[in-house]
């Protein structure tokens, strides 16, 4: 049997199920409530920083926060702003 090394190979990810910017700010900022952290200021330390020691690793938020680019944090922030203001 004759081993075709030189082909090219195809690996398939699988594509992961992407949250919704809004619901994940909603969940870190309690998660850092319920830890007795000032949300805000924390969030805030984060998206200038990019430093996740801002966020809380209970109940996961270090790990769904850091699921998202920090940009997209801010759209959603600023999309939120301006249609409510």
């Amino acid at each position: 049997m004759r081993d075709n090394f030189d082909d090219t190979m195809h690996f398939k990810k699988e594509k992961e199920e992407h949250m919704d910017p809004r619901e994940i700010l909603l969940y870190v900022y309690e998660a850092l409530e319920e830890k007795g952290y000032n949300a805000i200021n924390q969030l805030i330390g984060y998206l200038l920083s990019g430093d996740p020691a801002y966020i809380t690793s209970h109940k996961g938020a270090r790990n769904m926060i850091r699921g998202l680019e920090r940009d997209e944090l801010l759209e959603e922030l600023l999309r939120f702003y301006l249609k409510n203001n």
